[in-house]
């Protein structure tokens, strides 16, 4: 994708306000991931069902690392 052509519209939870977060940017085959206070640094890249799988895991709190 040409970010030129169609430039990314990057969007983070209304809850972060200032503070740092993960901003997620909808892209024609996936959803792109980068960390708010580097923009211009390393971007995760899901397809739809890899995100869905991320999402899930979330609600279940199945990603947080063992204590």
């Amino acid at each position: 994708m040409s970010e030129d052509n169609n430039p990314l519209v990057w969007r983070k939870a209304a809850i972060c306000g200032t503070t740092s977060c993960l901003e997620v940017a909808f892209i024609a085959d996936g959803i792109l991931v980068r960390d708010s206070e580097d923009p211009s640094g390393a971007r995760l890249e899901f397809g739809p069902a890899d995100w869905r799988t991320f999402l899930a895991g979330l609600r279940i709190d199945s990603l947080t690392p063992p204590r």
